[in-house]
């Protein structure tokens, strides 16, 4: 149990790490942000040295120059060198250029103010040429690192927009009235061979970090990584998945509710976790098969999460897809329950357990709430259904609520109370008397929230049994968590509408995950939504299942689907553990190799 809540947090170092890349202005802003700064840059550089109208108007002119030159580089660099890159469109390729000018102007500056004192314009020139290496050096390692590029077409693009800017800097010294020494046209050149090398180096030691730690290089895994988080690509990113992914049979536990002449509600639970992240693996698994089997049955359907972890995170969608075909060619029911128990609720240690019995069906959800919880590991659910085994009840569905987050999450302390709730709540269910009973369902996809407010596209399902007279909601939110009250607040308003009990489940979708630029990488359900609105939905929603409820009859369907991959455990962490160890080393490399190089260039600098 203490690796499945280890295996977590790495998973959020990786989450958090990936989720604040590439947020950037739209092309219009990042051109008209580029063109400013080469103006200043061009006033900047010849102001100081011609302090006159006529040296502010050539200043306009050499910016505006430096601007076009730019400007046609980032067209064919992001037309040609970078076609069919999913990540260095135009607009990346501008905010790239951005990025540079401000370094490069920030050097220059600093030029125009040391030739000013020194009274020497050729220190101007040379500052010029060593923000050029700088400027080179970022671009060289950013397209190398994160393009899909080969070698040769990343250098090319990393070395064109400065290459031309100091050409034509140096063509135009004369005129601009620069001082520059016949060597320093040298400069150029055997600082590109530098820096290239250099870059080459970088590259291979981090890639060789992935090689010995899982036969990958890292700088691979990591495109694809970018791939995912900047353009929605899951394809990079899933073939390293499958590569290393395990063979395993993967189980769906579907429980039916029959209405008069029609199925009238299903509550689907796979046994599996619904990640890694954003459209990977699978993510987006509980609104996939939600929609299939809600087209093919015609019926509301909910999909709570169950008691697994990111150990269980099936490789691809298309093995999500694989999954959901072969349940709907083969789902069938083929008997009927017609009385259930009344829903109890037993709570022990701050751990609270409910259950209901359909036959000899057993369904059971658990919650922390209102304390911190995360995913429960598969063997709280083994131990659970064993002891429903034992009285009699086979088979036994479990469910993580998963709808409280608020503070740190031990899952060592929780295990016993959870586990001794639900036995209790067990033996609690199997002494009630069993019912004739009925059913209502509904779904609504609140439009206003979606994947950026921590809601997937399954929206808000509800399915309410009414018991003896009893009342119970079951309200499924398609997310990842739920903010620590919002559970409480829900139940308060379903009690207006006459319900007697329920609980508020969320079905976990990680496509909700590394889409915000949070210290989780994601929104818990309420935490970027307006709640009041949020509860109106649920409240609407159970409305609805209520005016539905007709007698039925529940049903049980257990899928086994063989040959599906996963990411395993030990799979998930060594390519967590990766990313850690090739960012670790990356700094390292970047504080002792750049310097060397930098402080090399500059002494040659300062002595031509």
């Amino acid at each position: 149990m203490g690796s499945t809540n280890s295996l977590n947090t790495y998973m959020g170092r990786m989450v958090k790490r990936y989720s604040s890349l590439f947020t950037l202005p739209s092309e219009k802003e990042i051109i008209l942000y580029l063109c400013v700064s080469y103006v200043v840059w061009g006033v900047l550089a010849i102001l100081p040295f011609q302090p006159s109208l006529g040296g502010f108007a050539l200043g306009l002119v050499l910016g505006g120059s430096l601007f076009l030159i730019n400007l046609s580089s980032n067209f064919v660099i992001s037309r040609h060198l970078m076609e069919g890159d999913p990540i260095f469109d135009y607009r990346r390729c501008s905010a790239l250029s951005f990025f540079s000018i401000l370094i490069w102007l920030g050097i220059t500056t600093l030029g125009s103010i040391l030739s000013l004192l020194l009274e020497n314009p050729i220190v101007w020139t040379k500052l010029f040429l060593l923000g050029s290496c700088v400027v080179l050096t970022l671009r060289w390692t950013v397209l190398s690192t994160t393009s899909f590029a080969d070698s040769g077409r990343a250098s090319l693009s990393a070395v064109l927009p400065p290459a031309l800017s100091v050409i034509f800097m140096l063509l135009m010294s004369s005129a601009i009235g620069f001082s520059v020494t016949p060597i320093l046209f040298l400069f150029t050149p055997f600082s590109v061979i530098v820096i290239g090398l250099t870059i080459h180096l970088f590259i291979f030691l981090i890639d060789r970090t992935g090689e010995k730690m899982i036969g990958i290089p890292s700088l691979s895994l990591f495109k694809a990584f970018v791939a995912s988080w900047t353009e929605d690509l899951n394809a990079p990113l899933e073939k390293f998945f499958e590569s290393i992914g395990d063979k395993r049979d993967v189980e769906l536990s579907l429980l039916a509710f029959m209405g008069d002449k029609a199925m009238k509600a299903m509550i689907v639970v796979p046994a599996f976790h619904p990640g890694p992240f954003r459209n990977v693996g699978s993510s987006l698994f509980p609104s996939m098969i939600q929609e299939a089997l809600e087209r093919k049955l015609g019926c509301a359907v909910s999909v709570p999460h169950s008691l697994h972890g990111h150990d269980l995170d099936l490789s691809s969608q298309a093995q999500s897809r694989k999954v959901i075909a072969s349940v709907l060619d083969s789902i069938e029911f083929l008997s009927f329950e017609s009385k259930a128990t009344p829903f109890v609720r037993v709570e022990r240690s701050k751990a609270s357990a409910s259950c209901q019995i359909f036959g000899d069906y057993t369904f059971v959800t658990l919650t922390l709430a209102p304390e911190m919880m995360e995913d429960l590991p598969e063997e709280l659910n083994s131990a659970i259904v064993s002891e429903a085994k034992k009285r009699g009840l086979s088979p036994a569905i479990i469910i993580d609520a998963h709808n409280s987050i608020d503070g740190k999450f031990n899952l060592e302390k929780v295990v016993d109370p959870l586990r001794m709730a639900a036995v209790a709540s067990l033996e609690a269910a199997l002494s009630c008397k069993r019912y004739l009973f009925l059913v209502g369902a509904s779904r609504v996809v609140p439009k206003e929230f979606g994947i950026g407010e921590g809601m997937g596209p399954g929206g808000i399902s509800v399915v309410v049994l009414e018991v003896d007279a009893q009342k119970t909601a079951y309200v499924t939110i398609d997310g990842n968590n739920m903010i620590t009250g919002l559970r409480e607040k829900i139940l308060s308003s379903l009690g207006a509408l006459g319900i007697d009990e329920g609980e508020i489940l969320t079905t976990d979708t990680h496509a909700v995950t590394g889409i915000v630029l949070t210290p989780r990488g994601y929104h818990p359900i309420g935490e970027a939504m307006d709640q009041a609105r949020l509860v109106m939905y649920a409240t609407e929603a159970t409305k609805k299942a209520l005016n539905s409820l007709e007698p039925a009859r529940v049903s049980w369907h257990t899928k086994i689907i063989p040959d599906i991959k996963v990411i395993g455990e030990k799979q998930i962490e060594a390519l967590c553990a990766l990313t850690e160890k090739a960012a670790e080393q990356a700094k390292r490399l970047a504080m002792t190799l750049f310097p060397v190089t930098g402080a090399l260039l500059t002494i040659i600098l300062a002595f031509v």
